[in-house]
Parts: C-alpha cells; sequence; structure tokens
C-alpha cells in the first residue's frame, strides 16, 4: 500500500527597503523586498516547510536556525534543496505542491512562469507538479496595509512499500 502523506506551511516577512524581493528564487523588481536573517523568501521557506512537516521532520527553523550567522544572507533555495534531499533520504517522493503568495504590490502575473520553473527546478518536479497562485489581502491586516508579505504551501509526497523495505 503506498502511503501518502501532506504537509503545510507559512512563512511571513516584513516589507523592508534597500532589499531583494525574492520569491520561489526568483528576483521581482520592486522598490522594497522582504526584512529576514536569509534572503527572506517567504515562498521557498514555506515550500521548505511543508515538504519538512509532510516528511515528520520539523519545521525550518530546526534546520536553519536565524540565531547561527552561517544563514545570515543565504539564499533559500539551499534550504529548500536540503529539504527536498530529506525527504527523499527518507524513501518519499514529492507528488505535488501548491502555494499561494499574499502580497499587495508588486502584480505577480507575470512571474508566475519564471517561479514555477524555478521552484520546480529545486524540487527535481516537472513544473505542471507546481501550482504558484498569487493574492492580495484586500487591504486588511499587515498584508493588506503594505507591512509585510505571506506564503503557504501544501506539499503531498508519497512512499510505496517497494521504496522503503516492504514498510
Amino acid at each position: 500500500m503506498t502511503e501518502v502523506r501532506t504537509g503545510l506551511g507559512w512563512d511571513t516577512h516584513r516589507i523592508a527597503p534597500n532589499r531583494a524581493l525574492i520569491l520561489g528564487g526568483v528576483t521581482i523588481p520592486s522598490e522594497f523586498g522582504l526584512e529576514g536573517h536569509s534572503d527572506a523568501d517567504i515562498l521557498s521557506h514555506a515550500v521548505t516547510d511543508a515538504l519538512l512537516g509532510a516528511a515528520g521532520l520539523g519545521d525550518i527553523g530546526m534546520h536553519f536556525p536565524d540565531t547561527d550567522p552561517r544563514w545570515k544572507g543565504a539564499s533559500s533555495d539551499r534550504f529548500l534543496a536540503h529539504a527536498v534531499a530529506l525527504v527523499r533520504q527518507r524513501g518519499f517522493t514529492i507528488v505535488n505542491i501548491d502555494s499561494t503568495v499574499i502580497l499587495e504590490r508588486p502584480k505577480l502575473k507575470d512571474h508566475r512562469a519564471a517561479i514555477r520553473q524555478t521552484l520546480a527546478r529545486t524540487l527535481g518536479l516537472d513544473a505542471e507538479r507546481v501550482s504558484v497562485k498569487f493574492k492580495t489581502a484586500e487591504r486588511v491586516g499587515p498584508v493588506g496595509e503594505g507591512k509585510s508579505a505571506e506564503a503557504q504551501a501544501i506539499a503531498t509526497i508519497q512512499r510505496s512499500p517497494a521504496e522503503h523495505g516492504g514498510v
């Protein structure tokens, strides 16, 4: 019998001037970025947490604490690649990722294909298995007021008995 698991990831960061806005490993033209210890890529962080959660491996902070100077300014694709490797080491394959970025501006629709391709490459998936949606918060709360941004992700992984010693 095939074992199927689902994990949920979420991340939020404050808007910050003089920083790059990086989403899913893609730098988006913007007059601001997101504040954070690493590159503050909320989308990659949410996908990383979703994968780690699905495999029962904790969260991104356990693997890459923001108190560790090694991760200062680090590219979040390193975190995501690490999660992918751990998931595979446990005998799982990634089925798909569904994600949403919540940000008032800039509009992101023109960057969807690049973000999907970049995430898919890091995940080792076809882009058709990576969904990236964009929403605004309709001027409600910190995201809606332009003070922060959020990302959510769901990861589905599976393991067949033959892939894990008949378990």
